[in-house]
């Protein structure tokens, strides 16, 4: 356990830290999955919604400093790759 005061608030804060980034890894992951799925199916209606909702969401990340932009990039790249095989 921390003993300086600087060093407990050290520890509080990546306390919230942690559990802010471990919303956000689930998120992301949550909505790679539905454009995954959604490409599964076959249903290119419901993979293109999905995908407007992933690159708004994964493009917010990166306004949040969570991703960075060429991260959030790459990614919604790969998810429009996917959704456009399906024609």
């Amino acid at each position: 356990m921390a003993n300086h005061k600087s060093a407990q608030k050290r520890a509080r804060q990546t306390i919230k830290k942690t559990e802010r980034n471990r919303f956000y890894r689930t998120r992301l992951k949550n909505i790679t999955k539905a454009v995954r799925e959604a490409v599964a199916k076959g249903d290119k209606n419901i993979a293109n919604e999905a995908l407007k909702i992933a690159n708004k969401s994964i493009h917010a990340m990166v306004s949040r400093g969570f991703l960075k932009k060429q991260t959030a990039s790459r990614r919604v790249s790969r998810l429009a790759l996917l959704v456009n095989k399906i024609a």
